[in-house]
């Protein structure tokens, strides 16, 4: 990794290095020139299912749809949809909904992860959480909507044989659907967060495909090593895995496998090794700093944690949204046939000649991107002796392979704040 051996005698010189930073760091957001089409389409009434914070439906409402419903049953998180949605009518559980609107277009839903993500439970489809995603199809079933927007970890692709991905489009085939999913990465949208989720696009009379086979830029060459670079890490692993991230961040999650907050730590280009403030993490989602802040007046403070870690990356929201405005020309090719009982690929199709595995990359586009120690704006906290000398406890009865000088750094940070007392 090659970090350096100068670090700031406190974390307060780390922050006002920060503080002299030119502000160019605001994402561009996705401009109606992004997506190119013959006409443009109205915007769309949304039906917004397991909400969450609202980050699919900020998107939408960035490409110009309308919120017409939101459903969450999480009492942090349904108090940030009630700040920020004000005037939406808001529904607790997705169980005790009778029916959609009748002005509802589109009907979204980020359903709950839990039993498909790697790092949970891996029950699969028939989960408890997860499981819920039946209530989507039996509120399609009852007044089908033209469009549907499906949001969720891309471990489900892989786990059992793809069975969940199976379930929920042999479900939308029934009800008349024709459906497109691709495994997107929000890294494209110039956020520093290696963040990969899947999205299905299904329609009733359109062609999906215009919304997510419309862009296509492939990865991006690695970036010139003019400089060292922020890395990320979770502290709280060590022993199967690290989720190392170089200039960014892993995947923002909503907790430990014992539920508490756990924000990922950071070696900074000087060799201090940090956590990200709470608002810088609603940052590298899409959001505005304090988006969640009306959680705290209901939640537990660590709560925010676990509602941007589970939240969808706003920008790829409004990717789809603006598309769904302004479908484009498919511009991907069609691989081979996707053949039942295996792994599904990361994306593919069902419009035209069946199922068929679409020739996509992660990154529909290239974001201008700001490098990760300079992105962050709000001062980050160091990461505590404790926490620092379990995670080496744990790395040393591990047979993982870490990057080169990473453990050393690792150690002098202990020293540091051992020294420090803290």
């Amino acid at each position: 990794m090659g970090v350096g051996k100068s670090h700031p005698s406190s974390i307060l010189a780390l922050g006002s290095a920060m503080s002299e930073r030119p502000q160019e760091r605001r994402i561009r957001p996705a401009t109606a020139s992004d997506c190119s089409a013959a006409e443009e389409r109205p915007p769309l009434r949304v039906a917004g299912l397991f909400a969450g914070v609202g980050g699919i439906e900020l998107g939408l409402h960035r490409a110009g749809h309308e919120a017409a419903l939101l459903c969450e049953l999480d009492a942090g998180a349904s108090a940030v949809l009630g700040a920020h949605f004000p005037g939406v009518p808001l529904c607790a559980d997705v169980r005790a909904l009778t029916a959609l609107p009748p002005s509802v277009e589109l009907l979204a839903a980020g359903f709950p992860c839990q039993d498909l993500s790697q790092a949970g439970q891996t029950r699969g489809i028939a989960g408890a959480r997860s499981g819920l995603v039946h209530e989507v199809f039996r509120l399609l079933a009852a007044r089908p909507v033209p469009w549907l927007l499906l949001e969720n970890v891309p471990f489900m692709l892989q786990l059992a044989r793809g069975e969940a991905l199976d379930v929920i489009i042999s479900a939308l085939e029934r009800l008349g659907y024709r459906w497109a999913y691709r495994v997107v990465d929000s890294q494209a949208f110039g956020l520093p967060q290696r963040r990969q989720r899947v999205f299905l696009v299904a329609a009733l009379d359109a062609d999906p495909r215009g919304v997510l086979f419309a862009d296509e830029a492939g990865p991006p060459p690695p970036r010139p090593a003019e400089r060292r670079r922020a890395c990320g890490f979770y502290w709280t692993e060590g022993i199967r895995g690290l989720g190392w991230a170089e200039d960014g961040v892993p995947t923002l999650k909503g907790g430990s496998s014992v539920g508490i907050p756990s924000p990922p730590a950071i070696v900074l280009p000087c060799g201090a090794i940090v956590k990200p403030d709470i608002r810088d993490a609603e940052r590298l989602q899409g959001f505005e700093p304090d988006w969640t802040l009306p959680a705290a007046s209901v939640v537990k403070r660590g709560h925010r944690w676990k509602l941007v870690g589970n939240a969808v990356t706003v920008d790829v929201a409004e990717w789809i949204g603006r598309r769904l405005r302004a479908p484009g020309r498919v511009v991907v090719a069609a691989g081979a046939r996707v053949e039942p009982g295996r792994a599904w690929p990361r994306a593919a199709w069902n419009v035209g000649e069946g199922r068929r595995e679409a020739l996509a990359s992660e990154w529909p586009c290239v974001r201008p991107r700001v490098a990760l120690d300079r992105f962050l704006e709000f001062e980050p906290e160091p990461l505590s002796a404790k926490a620092t000398a379990g995670f080496l406890e744990r790395t040393g009865r591990s047979s993982l392979r870490f990057p080169q000088g990473f453990l050393e750094t690792v150690r002098e940070h202990l020293a540091r704040m051992r020294g420090a007392g803290n």
